[in-house]
């Protein structure tokens, strides 16, 4: 075998052809320059909202480090497609977060995940929201990084983000970064202010889940004032335990080892009584048992939730089950997108670059609900494998720049399709969302020099 070189644009990235034509049609470069809260003075400088594209696209095909969107750099075949004359580089896009105060990650971030969620088709019940936080691992001296709750490196520093999740589509409503010693619940009054600031005018929430580390009656009286439908892990307080052995408990067996029953109380500085459902299973060798097993009632372990809604506890127990998909886009975010591996020293710079991350998360789901619907939701890696990896010559027909596809990555047979389904417009978003919205602009009159497949 012998090696040579070409002097043609080559790009292994062809498949985003389809990804690219679909951000067009929605309209996105404007919607993002529109948002920006800055701008370079230079006239040399290249466009801000062109810098923040191409951070997002490195993320969405697979850089987990700053220095991983030099990938992209040299791919002209890719700027074709985009109609970037040129593209940053690393330097440029750190640069470009660390211009990020908390006022402008508020003032850029909000109206854009507004935006993109008024893309989604809300179910007929309306959204369930779920709560969780997890642990990004920080390594050397950033801003907020401190010691704290850290399973996997005890007793070293961490990030520790605040996430509320979309069950019913994998799209993240609102997040935020926070200290490595901050506990799961702190703040998230404040935070569920913001996240429900979020939703659309009529978008109701179906219900709230978050587990027993969002157990706070501060939590629950707000969510009662907003009329929001809740279950939420209880933890296992005195009270609570003293209750659950009581021979006054009315248990109804529902088969297989379990048992469920229900009871109201009111706990030490709370304002009201609230109610609990319970699930009782009985231990046993051949199946690992879940919840937690009390002195008292031996053979049994134990699931408490407080809640304000009137199902039965059966049915609340399953709902809940359902929360553990906020795990998966957890996984997701962290494996995928890598939301924990972009950190600056700068604390604003480095939630910046999470919620880019996690922006092009929720880009990749819309844009598979609307283009690829019949496949369901893939996980970015395997949207990254099964479409946007294909490799593609960049050449020219008469003054026609072309990208020639290699049939072996599917070909124009597999690609054309999606482009043409990326194509059409999207669904009709929110009414009010959509008083005053300027028609989508020309993608190639904000940045020439696009290329047809």
């Amino acid at each position: 075998m012998l090696l040579t070189s070409t002097s043609k644009a080559v790009t292994p990235f062809a498949g985003l052809a389809s990804f690219i034509a679909w951000l067009r049609q929605i309209g996105f470069l404007n919607e993002a320059a529109r948002a920006l809260p800055f701008s370079y003075a230079s006239p040399n400088a290249i466009p801000v909202a062109h810098t923040f594209t191409a951070f997002l696209l490195s993320v969405v095909v697979g850089a987990s480090r700053f220095a991983h969107c030099d990938w992209l750099r040299f791919d002209s075949a890719l700027h074709a497609m985009l109609g970037f004359k040129r593209f940053p580089g690393d330097d440029a896009i750190l640069r470009f977060f660390a211009r990020f105060t908390q006022g402008y990650v508020e003032a850029f971030f909000r109206p854009l995940f507004r935006w993109l969620l008024a893309l989604l088709k809300q179910p007929a019940e309306g959204f369930t929201l779920d709560l969780d936080s997890t642990i990004f691992a920080r390594e050397g001296s950033q801003e907020g990084a401190a010691k704290g709750y850290n399973p996997r490196r005890p007793g070293r520093k961490s990030h520790h983000p605040l996430l509320a999740v979309l069950a019913e589509a994998p799209f993240v409503l609102h997040a935020w970064l926070r200290s490595g010693n901050t506990a799961s619940g702190r703040g998230v009054c404040a935070f569920l202010k913001e996240a429900f600031a979020q939703l659309p005018a009529g978008w109701p929430l179906r219900c709230l889940r978050a587990d027993s580390g969002f157990f706070d009656q501060a939590l629950l009286a707000m969510l009662e004032e907003h009329a929001v439908p809740y279950v939420i892990v209880a933890r296992m307080t005195t009270a609570l335990k003293a209750r659950l052995h009581s021979s006054a408990l009315v248990w109804r067996d529902i088969g297989k080892g379990y048992a469920v029953s229900s009871f109201t109380l009111k706990l030490h500085g709370w304002s009201d009584t609230r109610r609990f459902v319970v699930v009782r299973e009985l231990e046993r060798e051949d199946k690992s048992a879940v919840g937690r097993r009390l002195i008292d009632v031996p053979g049994y372990t134990f699931r408490v939730w407080v809640t304000n809604r009137t199902e039965d506890a059966a049915t609340l127990w399953r709902d809940y089950n359902g929360r553990a998909t906020i795990e998966q886009r957890i996984e997701e975010l962290k494996n995928d997108m890598h939301a924990d591996g972009f950190c600056t020293r700068k604390f604003f710079a480095t939630e910046a670059a999470m919620l880019s991350a996690i922006f092009a998360y929720n880009l990749l789901a819309v844009y598979q609900a609307q283009v690829t619907p019949q496949s369901g939701w893939r996980q970015p890696s395997t949207l990254r494998a099964a479409v946007f990896v294909c490799g593609a010559v960049l050449g020219r027909i008469g003054r026609k720049i072309v990208l020639r596809l290699s049939k072996t990555g599917g070909g124009v047979a597999k690609h054309k399709a999606l482009i043409d389904k990326a194509c059409e417009p999207p669904e009709p978003i929110a009414p009010l969302l959509a008083r005053d919205r300027p028609p989508a602009p020309d993608w190639d009159t904000m940045a020439p020099g696009g290329c047809a497949i």
